[in-house]
């Protein structure tokens, strides 16, 4: 365990910033994965080389990519910075980085958009109690009509051409890292980056730009695949079930559902953190599905997102399909290789149920540093006159670990003998009806902001049983 601690203590406090950086790239995109996957179906579907080729509805595809995902990310900054009157202005700013552009402003978006929320912000603090009565719908549609105007010719004569040539610079980069066969080498970073949490940061900070960019021209993109891909960690987690011990071996297959085919990535983390050595195993996968990648010439139209085997092929294009699945296969069985005498040599004791549970206490902690939480975990208890009627599970994008969550508590009621309905959501679309919110540490002022009538529940740890089992042992009392 003294390696774990090492992990996670080692150039902690860059590690940290990198995580929350990435915490708020995610905020902006993850919300707008649903409009990317209907970009990158239509493209898919309707550009020349599509499964259907149709002149006519191709030509949705480049406004889409050129102006509506860019504002969509810059209203979404914005309105994490100020609301949706952060987020309005958010998106007019990033119009004037967007329109001229002769490449998918993302960069620019993420710039603009939450720029954007935080003018409006500050003008509103500054003139709080100030406005005469009467006057406050007048001023608060000027000030933002105003500022958002001006921030729009601001990015459009300046913002807009130095991202646009960071952008075509970027673009390049990655063109001769990959015309050079130097890909593959990425999995170095992006591999045990995804188990300290600076997956957000590397995914829709770096290769989703890059990816989108690339799909413009090339009609799919191998960027979407390099940390998405699924088969590094279904390898060790596959090791595990056929050659680890205890708790660990009981609970790999499930681990692999919720991996492989629900595409949650941080199951196996823990997995790897009880035995550092496995960081071997899963970039040996990483490297040979790029290098698979690259010589099959894969690519997807969209990103995958969450990563599951199903969200790979549905973005993968016509005739396409095959060298995915090579890449994911390869990926999986060189890490399976690798981590199998690894696993093979580990201690029971190492593989026990207080090694589980403390190699996922690093994983929370991890999770809980990249969105700025503390990581002292508070008492679950909760002290209700009714019982709830509804419980929801609140998170940042409303998927991935609060899923798990909801699926865990759910079983834990039923087992009780409690009919309560339980669901999961972004914690900005909280259901009004919700009676208890569980969330974490920092997300529970915007989750009361939302649900103001709620009981918030804070957790460290969305797979910690013991908070739902005192929770149902509250729910008794």
């Amino acid at each position: 365990m003294q390696n774990v601690n090492a992990i996670t203590t080692k150039g902690g406090s860059l590690r940290v910033k990198l995580q929350r950086l990435g915490g708020f790239l995610a905020g902006m995109v993850i919300p707008n994965i649903g409009a990317f996957i209907a970009w990158g179906l239509i493209t898919a579907f309707f550009i020349p080389t599509g499964w259907v080729p149709n002149e006519h509805l191709a030509k949705l595809v480049g406004p889409m990519i050129m102006y509506l995902l860019p504002i969509l990310i810059g209203y979404t900054g914005g309105k994490l910075v100020y609301d949706v009157r952060g987020g309005v202005v958010g998106a007019v700013a990033t119009a004037g980085v967007a329109i001229g552009s002769s490449v998918p402003m993302f960069i620019g978006a993420m710039i603009m958009g939450p720029l954007g929320g935080y003018v409006i912000k500050k003008f509103d603090e500054t003139v709080e109690g100030k406005v005469p009565a009467g006057f406050e719908m007048l001023v608060n549609n000027f000030s933002a009509g105003i500022l958002g105007g001006i921030l729009a010719i601001l990015a459009f004569l300046f913002v807009e051409p130095v991202m646009n040539a960071i952008s075509l610079g970027l673009g390049a980069a990655a063109q001769w890292v990959t015309d050079k066969g130097l890909l593959p080498l990425i999995a170095l970073f992006i591999e045990p980056g995804k188990v300290l949490f600076l997956n957000n940061a590397i995914n829709h900070g770096i290769l989703a730009p890059l990816g989108v960019a690339q799909v413009k021209e090339f009609g799919k993109s191998i960027f979407f695949l390099l940390e998405t891909n699924p088969g590094p960690g279904l390898g060790v987690l596959l090791a595990y079930w056929l050659f680890g011990k205890g708790d660990a071996k009981q609970s790999a297959p499930g681990a692999i559902i919720i991996h492989f085919f629900g595409g949650i990535h941080e199951i196996y983390f823990p997995y790897v953190l009880m035995n550092p050595a496995l960081l071997l195993a899963v970039i040996g996968g990483g490297m040979a599905a790029d290098a698979t990648f690259v010589l099959t010439k894969a690519g997807l139209v969209a990103t995958p997102s969450p990563g599951s085997i199903f969200a790979e092929i549905a973005m993968a294009p016509k005739g396409g399909l095959l060298p995915v699945l090579a890449g994911i296969a390869v990926g999986a069985l060189v890490s399976f290789l690798i981590a199998s005498p690894i696993v093979k040599r580990a201690s029971e004791e190492s593989m026990s149920a207080e090694s589980m549970s403390f190699a996922r206490s690093i994983v929370s902690g991890l999770k809980a540093q990249s969105k700025g939480e503390k990581v002292e975990m508070p008492k679950p208890e909760v002290k209700m006159d009714t019982l709830p009627k509804l419980i929801v599970f609140a998170c940042d994008a409303g998927m991935g670990s609060s899923a798990m969550g909801e699926t865990i508590l759910r079983k834990k009621l039923k087992e009780a003998g409690f009919d309560i309905q339980v669901k999961h959501s972004a914690v900005n679309q909280i259901p009004k009806e919700a009676d208890v919110v569980f969330t974490q540490e920092n997300l529970a002022e915007r989750a009361a902001q939302v649900v103001p009538h709620a009981k918030i529940v804070t957790v460290k740890n969305f797979l910690d049983n013991t908070v739902y089992d005192e929770f149902v042992k509250s729910l008794k009392k």
